[in-house]
């Protein structure tokens, strides 16, 4: 047969068409593909799960993540169920990723840094092993509290790779190289007095003449008496923010005075064991005053003693991937006598807007820049219990 003859036939033979199911499939695996790769390298939805934001941010409200504004995060555990962080759906433990491939941390290039006083998601610094089985998100604090064998026995203990701990937000109130330092509340950032969001929320003294405030004004005002207590003595504590606070203390002749409410001696003995580091012996600070704190820079250099290694001992062992120990009042790091360190990553302070009612820094540590995930950008649905908050709709995040 002339070869060319047969070339002719089979170009005019029609082209097989794709059954219906064959169409449905290559468009799945197209939209699947391309939403993993916006998800990855662009933005990813986000929810916010706890008041830990307020007022801010609220519960139920739904976030754009911005990837691109830092810089997308290589995958560093690639092997993974796409849409699925860590667990399968509608299982408490089984794993959606595989660790039988790990890349090392990079990142691309983004349009900024990051900069003091930006809402970011990141990744759970003390998330690297979790208990199932129990509403404590720390693992860490349960071992201070019930100690290893307790925690070991009561739970089951599980480990996560960087990129697959659990996703916080919070406000960066301190970037490396800087020294915080927090005073009755307030924070000092390189000694200076940092802004307050416009949202924030702090614990406030409320004294009144004995007669009761009117809640429908307190509820216009966006006071809940849900996290109020009674001090005695007319007085009351409500969690406000500041632009409430000054609307409450208008309210005269009932309110006679409103002022900041300070940590109690009970409360700081307690909080000096339950925050940040953990070293009651040398740290007696309290989530109300704290510091101050250098905040660890890539390539800066600090000296170390018995009286601040716990500052820095996480960041040298974990985050860093060292060996660490002390022996015979020698710090040993790598099997070498030390007594300073080069930080080999930036580290950043995250709190959370609700000051009294969030888990941040102040009580497990600097977040690394391998656990950034992106920047809040923008809230793109909100509904609470009245329903949905059209005010907060297409809503900028600041």
């Amino acid at each position: 047969m002339n070869l060319a003859f047969w070339k002719k036939n089979k170009d005019n033979q029609p082209k097989k068409k794709k059954s219906v199911a064959r169409e449905w499939l290559d468009a799945g695996i197209f939209a699947i593909v391309a939403a993993t790769l916006i998800r990855t390298f662009i933005f990813e939805a986000y929810t916010i799960p706890t008041p830990s934001m307020e007022k801010t941010l609220l519960v139920n409200d739904f976030l754009f993540v911005s990837k691109i504004s830092y810089g997308p995060r290589i995958p560093m555990t690639p092997l993974a169920v796409p849409f699925v962080h860590h667990t399968m759906p509608f299982t408490k433990s089984t794993k959606a990723y595989s660790e039988a491939i790990k890349w090392k941390y990079r990142r691309l290039p983004g349009f900024s840094d990051i900069k003091r006083y930006d809402v970011v998601v990141f990744n759970f610094p003390e998330g690297d092993s979790v208990a199932l089985g129990t509403d404590e998100p720390s693992y860490y604090n349960l071992v201070r509290h019930m100690g290893w064998e307790a925690t070991h026995n009561s739970y089951k203990i599980i480990t996560r790779p960087v990129d697959k701990r659990e996703n916080y937000i919070k406000r960066c109130m301190a970037q490396a190289g800087d020294t915080i330092k927090i005073i009755n509340g307030a924070v000092y950032v390189n000694g200076q007095a940092a802004p307050v969001p416009p949202g924030s929320q702090h614990k406030y003294i409320v004294e009144t003449t004995g007669d009761p405030i009117n809640p429908s004004r307190l509820e216009e005002l966006g006071v809940s008496s849900v996290e109020s207590f009674v001090m005695g003595n007319n007085r009351y504590v409500y969690n406000m923010t500041p632009e409430a606070a000054a609307a409450v203390a208008e309210l005269k002749p009932v309110v006679k005075s409103v002022s900041v409410y300070v940590d109690s001696e009970a409360s700081a003995m307690f909080d000096s064991v339950a925050v940040f580091p953990h070293d009651t012996a040398h740290f007696k600070w309290t989530e109300e005053n704290f510091g101050p704190l250098y905040i660890p820079k890539k390539g800066v250099t600090v000296k170390l003693d018995d009286s601040n290694i716990a500052l820095y001992e996480r960041v040298i062992r974990v985050y860093e991937g060292n060996t660490l120990e002390r022996k015979d009042g020698k710090i040993i790091i790598n099997g070498q006598p030390a007594d300073s360190y080069t930080f080999k990553m930036n580290y950043y302070w995250m709190m959370g807007d609700n000051r009294n009612n969030s888990l941040d820094s102040r009580f497990w540590g600097f977040v690394p820049e391998d656990h950034i995930v992106g920047k809040a950008w923008l809230i793109w649905m909100s509904y609470g219990e009245g329903g949905i908050r059209w005010s907060r709709i297409f809503k900028s995040i600041k």
